[in-house]
């Protein structure tokens, strides 16, 4: 096998950069130019002539900003960066300061326009990547901004216009500069996911290298250079992210690895057998199992604030986990299913534009604190590719497009205060709504499904009897990417089904409620 630095080379060579400049749609452009297959990265919208030079892009895409390009206090990109000779689209705010730059003129609009919007094309023979677009002489596309360019920059041609806005996309006749008011990257707009194709591919001469298979040989090459004959510790949760570093890691350094697995009885239905069979069964990977139960549930004891409930269960998996692993004495490496959003996320709280940025767990400082080196296979990979990843690396499939589950497990979607009686029939009714979506083939149409336990008690009639039991929520809703979503219109049949097996099968449990609220007002889980 080639060694890391000669695979990094192949598949990272090809690669676009994209500035940010605070939109909230910038990691979908990333991963639309992902699915081209090209590799990209994002950066902060102020790095420097010097800095883009070095990072040797194919092209470079200007991407959209909640500012006006005139205020005083607005992001620029550097100044020249229009005469390097790259090919540059231009999103929404990124359009405008194209214009602004080069000589145009942009201006607020009487009508600021957000949502769907019909854009027309002006009749200009189109260039690579607008050929690709445009199919028609109208145009369904998804807009977001209050400013408009009003006048083009010398060599500019307008390419389609709207009812609100003069210039909705312009072209450079001789030069590969272009610029866009909608979202091509969000999925609102027809055919937006050709755009970027053709940008990535065409207009920037890519051959499409960033594939699993390429990746795979990649990272194994790099961690077995990197590991030599050292040992791993990774923390396996059975989500989706630890599992792929697991079989990832388990190719390229076998028993080298050692997984500790906390089952804190907040898990699914036979979940930690599960992973158990998967892993150390199946895979031979070396998994140590640590029931901790009784130890989590114990603390939970009486506390009923979702944010005071999230804390415990982190803190109390540190704990065991550093127990755990002070019991190995020769581990060097602390393996991380960090990804690429976590990335981005942890970077952008130290950018001037980023607003309500997070900083995720995966890049703290557990590493630090137990002296060991981090290790981080996935950072360059968006949650799609880490899927692609593990079906190419033969996980089951059915765990690898599961759909989320939080952290905390069970313990969010228990209201309130956390009880082993409640986590067991939260278990059982949410085993039988997944059986009996998956057996409609519903639940590859869901972006996110699961049962929510209320801790309410009401009166049913069972049997001859009078019952008085507790109620579950179904929640299933579609969504693209999280930051929005609408409730599941699920069939009456098929709801009716669930609803009369967890009744009839999960004693306890004496009503069942569907929940059609969408996000916003709600969020996708209840706490």
């Amino acid at each position: 096998m080639a060694n890391s630095q000669a695979l990094s080379e192949s598949i990272h060579a090809e690669r676009i950069l994209i500035l940010d400049f605070g939109s909230q749609y910038t990691q979908l452009i990333a991963r639309r130019v992902r699915e081209t297959r090209v590799y990209c990265e994002i950066h902060p919208y102020d790095m420097t002539l010097e800095e883009i030079r070095d990072f040797d892009p194919k092209g470079v895409i200007l991407s959209g900003g909640h500012q006006s390009v005139y205020d005083e206090e607005s992001p620029q990109p550097a100044e020249g960066i229009f005469d390097l000779g790259l090919p540059i689209l231009g999103i929404c705010y990124g359009m405008q300061l194209m214009a602004h730059h080069l000589g145009g003129e942009v201006e607020g609009s009487d009508r600021r326009e957000y949502g769907h919007a019909l854009i027309r094309q002006s009749g200009v023979d189109l260039k690579v990547p607008f050929s690709a677009f445009f199919n028609e002489s109208q145009h369904n596309v998804w807009m977001s901004h209050g400013d408009h360019v009003v006048n083009l920059p010398e060599g500019f041609e307008v390419v389609a216009s709207s009812d609100n806005a003069p210039v909705v996309a312009m072209q450079h006749r001789a030069r590969q500069l272009y610029g866009v008011q909608f979202h091509p990257e969000v999925n609102h707009t027809e055919k937006g996911e050709a755009l970027v194709y053709s940008f990535s591919r065409e207009v920037c001469g890519c051959n499409g290298e960033w594939t699993p298979g390429h990746f795979i040989d990649y990272v194994i090459a790099d961690v077995r250079e990197r590991i030599g004959k050292d040992r791993v510790l990774l923390g396996l949760s059975g989500g989706v992210d630890s599992s792929v570093v697991a079989a990832l890691l388990h190719r390229a350094i076998g028993d080298q690895l050692t997984c500790v697995f906390v089952d804190n009885g907040l898990l699914r239905l036979n979940e930690g057998d599960e992973v158990m069979a998967t892993f150390k069964e199946h895979m031979g990977v070396k998994v140590i199992r640590v029931d901790a139960e009784a130890r989590f549930l114990s603390l939970l004891a009486g506390e009923d604030d979702p944010e005071k409930k999230r804390k415990i269960i982190g803190h109390t998996f540190i704990e065991i986990f550093e127990e755990e692993a002070n019991k190995i004495t020769d581990v060097s490496w602390l393996a991380q299913g960090t990804i690429y959003p976590d990335v981005i996320e942890s970077a952008g709280a130290k950018t001037k534009v980023a607003a309500n940025i997070k900083s995720h767990h995966n890049v703290g400082g557990l590493p630090e604190r137990m002296g060991l080196k981090l290790l981080e296979p996935l950072r360059e990979l968006f949650k799609d590719e880490v899927r692609e990843v593990g079906v190419e690396l033969g996980l089951p499939r059915q765990m690898i497009y599961r759909h989320p589950f939080p952290g905390p497990g069970l313990g969010v979607r228990i209201l309130g205060e956390v009880k082993k009686e409640y986590a067991d029939l939260l278990r059982a009714a949410d085993a039988i709504y997944m059986d009996e979506l998956y057996k409609a083939d519903e639940y590859d149409k869901i972006g996110q499904a699961f049962t929510v336990f209320l801790p309410v008690r009401s009166t049913g009639v069972m049997g001859d009897g009078r019952s008085y039991d507790y109620v579950v929520a179904l929640r299933a809703v579609v969504t693209k990417d999280y930051m929005t979503a609408a409730w599941h219109p699920m069939p009456y049949e098929l709801l009716s089904k669930i609803s009369n097996r967890i009744i009839n099968e999960v004693p306890g449990i004496n009503r069942v409620v569907y929940d059609i609220t969408s996000k916003p007002p709600g969020t996708i889980e209840w706490e």
